[in-house]
């Protein structure tokens, strides 16, 4: 819509980004805001260049009267049910994700009428009762043009395998609605229970709250009669009417363990089936907004998941439900299930939807990068606004803070490897030198020996002689007694 988009972005973005949130309402919210759909602006735009007619000015809005509290809600409920808080408008200045001029539309309170337009032109309009009457058309359109499309996957597999991990760790991933059994039998009845409880006795729609307390008490019933478990028929329905909410057919869903047999994916995905004119059997609208475009299949020998659930805390065998005799009879089921011709597997493959198989061989593996890299490559990126500003603001932080680490750590193993190479050639100097040092020892003490062969031959023993005498005379002069010694003794005077 035109007019105040970047409110309808901030609302939408907010109720896809936070959906358990309440939107707030900055102000009263009774100020009326004009707005008009961008096509019906285009053919205004287009009926005056054609016709250029007299006046100068022209008003181009459509004939609704919207509060800014109707938008917000209409917009929020995209998603979900639009739940608003009003809140002091000051805060919309403490909103990081709205600028000033954004904070100045909030005030605006005109209320407009296009008599020239409707006098004038014959306009085929798309909204001319405006945004609120017209939320799911423009909804729609709103979602394509941001490229804000559902993702919807299936993650199969033996009990304790994993699947509620990688589910979770998914559905955090890509913002989609994680569909685990137990949650949601357990929501529905919470809501149905709401509903009943403050169901409006004067209320014009008595048939809805009628219908509300007549499933609440089915499905009571069910769970008593099936120690706890819902009969087929109703949990279908249970699980129908959660794969139709506006969470899961706008942002997408990641299906935990959930169809276990052929029959139940066959009744789930398959509701309304018909034939083509061929004869040809073709999915409903409703199986091919709701089938999964994705499937895994986790699987782990038995030995390993019986190891793995001797392992887990007590309080996690309890939630899950994994003492020995009741995982042995799952773990049983799952593989008969699993032997027959017509699997949950070979449904999904009938449907051209090639399964991704991710053999579990670790304890640590559903929380391993890896694994889950694996399966964020083969979805590729996230269909949806990405990063809020505070998120964009974190990850700008946590990159930061990994560049720092890594450079801290690039530099350390630098200096680390400079040392290594320092000391390798410190030893490798002190090595050769050491080396140097005994061959020159080795050539000196080669040259030396003849002349000290010839001197303790020839010299040494009357030199030797010599001093003995000379110490015991003790001479006036030792020089000149020595002397005469070696001459008289001198052993070559013939």
């Amino acid at each position: 819509m035109e007019g105040r988009p970047n409110l309808s972005i901030f609302v939408a973005s907010a109720s896809w980004l936070w959906p358990e949130s309440e939107i707030p309402v900055f102000g009263d919210g009774t100020n009326i805001v004009p707005t008009i759909h961008i096509s019906d602006l285009a053919s205004v735009i287009q009926n005056v260049i054609e016709h250029q007619p007299e006046p100068y000015y022209l008003l181009a809005v459509d004939s609704s009267n919207n509060t800014l509290e109707d938008i917000v809600k209409e917009v929020a409920s995209i998603i979900r049910p639009g739940k608003v808080q009003k809140r002091p408008f000051e805060e919309a200045f403490l909103n990081k994700d709205l600028s000033t001029r954004e904070i100045d539309s909030l005030l605006v309170n005109l209320r407009m009428d296009a008599v020239h337009i409707k006098e004038l032109f014959s306009i085929n309009w798309l909204c001319e009762t405006g945004l609120v009457d017209n939320i799911e058309l423009v909804g729609e359109e709103y979602q394509k043009a941001r490229g804000l499309l559902p993702i919807r996957l299936c993650v199969l597999g033996p009990p304790a395998v994993g699947k509620s991990t990688v589910s979770r760790k998914i559905s955090e991933y890509y913002k989609l609605q994680y569909i685990a059994l137990k949650e949601t039998i357990s929501e529905t009845i919470s809501q149905l229970e709401d509903n009943v409880r403050n169901a409006d006795p004067d209320a014009e729609n008595k048939d809805s709250a009628a219908e509300d307390k007549e499933l609440l008490n089915s499905l009571r019933d069910s769970m008593k009669q099936n120690g706890g478990f819902l009969d087929d028929q109703l949990l279908m329905k249970v699980m129908k009417n959660k794969l139709v909410s506006n969470p899961c057919r706008k942002q997408g869903f990641v299906l935990d363990g959930f169809p276990k047999t052929y029959e139940q994916a066959q009744e789930l995905f398959y509701a309304e089936e018909h034939e083509s004119e061929d004869g040809a059997s073709q999915m409903s609208s409703y199986g091919k907004k709701m089938m999964p475009e994705f499937v895994l299949c986790l699987d782990a020998s038995d030995v390993f998941l019986k190891d793995r659930v001797v392992m887990l805390p007590e309080w996690l065998v309890q939630e899950h439900n994994y003492e020995q005799k009741h995982f042995l009879r799952r773990l049983a089921r799952y593989r008969g299930n699993n032997e027959e011709e017509e699997t949950v597997v070979n449904y999904f493959a009938d449907q051209d939807i090639t399964p991704l198989y991710l053999e579990i061989t670790s304890s640590d593996e559903p929380d391993c990068p890896l694994l889950m890299q694996k399966i964020f490559d083969m979805v590729d990126q996230p269909r949806n606004y990405g990063l809020t500003s505070q998120e964009e603001e974190e990850r700008r932080k946590a990159e930061e803070k990994m560049s720092r680490e890594a450079q801290e750590k690039a530099e350390e193993r630098k200096e680390a490897e400079e040392a290594k190479h320092r000391a390798a050639h410190w030893e490798e100097s002190t090595k050769s030198l050491d080396m140097m040092k005994q061959k020159e020892e080795e050539v000196l003490e080669a040259k030396s020996l003849p002349m000290r062969n010839y001197l303790m031959e020839h010299v040494m023993p009357t030199l030797t002689r010599g001093l003995m005498e000379c110490c015991t005379a003790r001479p006036e002069d030792p020089v000149d007694f020595l002397a005469e010694f070696l001459l008289k003794n001198d052993p070559c005077n013939y």
